[in-house]
């Protein structure tokens, strides 16, 4: 499935990948432009982002659905953030577009997901949603599920309640991190708690992130506890993203190293 050339009648080689700068024109033509140019760079935005949705449903192969199905559903997703997308924003389309299509792409599983949850819960989880999507375009960082809450007048715990009832299952052959080597995936990630090399396990992991410098300790931080995006780290720190990635790299590295 992964070496398909055609995906809903679509030859995925011959698809168009734009620039950077290619895809900013468009946008503002998008915004700017009469209504018949805003129709065309529409049309043309989402046709050069087309190889964006086949990365993103790579991420679901091994589910067993249909690709041509993700590859529709995904498509549904490019559109929306094509038509949503703030070219103000002084970040990359896919930046905004990847969350988007994966996003559309889950919403597609869960409703088809074989576990049955009652209308209600579904409705409060899908209002939970739009929600956060909405809060996060205003504030450019996801909300808390209090926030969350507060908008929907509801508790919190009805909140996380929703949200999880519609979290479909992981598969333990997903991947969860790759750093250009070997794959990590969940299982690899499941272990027996009576392990008794746990422990000193841990204390090699503790003294490994010990060993790194307070910037790297900070980066690791806001990245992979706080989930923030390469581009939030940098504008925090006050660095570019490109140095962000190379000591982000740079620590994970130490730790294995110190492993």
């Amino acid at each position: 499935m992964y070496s398909k050339v055609e995906i809903c009648g679509v030859n995925t080689a011959k698809l168009k990948v734009l620039t950077e700068a290619e895809k900013r024109k468009l946008l503002l033509l998008m915004r700017d432009g009469t209504p018949e140019e805003k129709k065309k760079a529409r049309e043309e935005m989402i046709n050069g982002n087309l190889k964006l949705v086949l990365s993103v449903i790579q991420r679901f192969t091994n589910r067993g659905e249909n690709l041509d199905d993700l590859f529709q559903v995904g498509c549904i997703g490019l559109m929306k953030a094509v038509d949503n997308f703030n070219p103000d924003l002084l970040v990359r389309f896919s930046t905004y577009g990847v969350p988007m299509i994966i996003g559309e792409i889950r919403r597609y599983l869960r409703d088809n997901n074989s576990v049955r949850v009652s209308r209600s819960l579904r409705d409060t989880a899908y209002k939970a949603m739009q929600i956060k999507e909405k809060l996060t375009a205003e504030n450019r960082k996801e909300p808390t599920v209090e926030q969350i809450a507060k908008e929907l007048k509801i508790s919190r715990e009805e909140v996380v309640l929703a949200l999880e009832s519609i979290v479909e299952p992981v598969s333990l052959y997903e991947p969860v991190f790759n750093d250009g080597g070997d794959t990590i995936y969940v299982m690899d990630q499941v272990g027996d708690h009576n392990d008794d090399t746990n422990w000193l396990e841990e204390i090699a992991l503790k003294q490994a992130i010990n060993d790194l410098s307070d910037r790297e300790k900070k980066i690791l931080s806001l990245r992979f506890f706080q989930g923030k995006t390469q581009m939030e780290v940098a504008s925090e720190i006050h660095i570019s993203q490109a140095q962000v990635s190379r000591l982000e790299k740079g620590a994970l590295d130490k730790i294995k190293k110190g492993l």
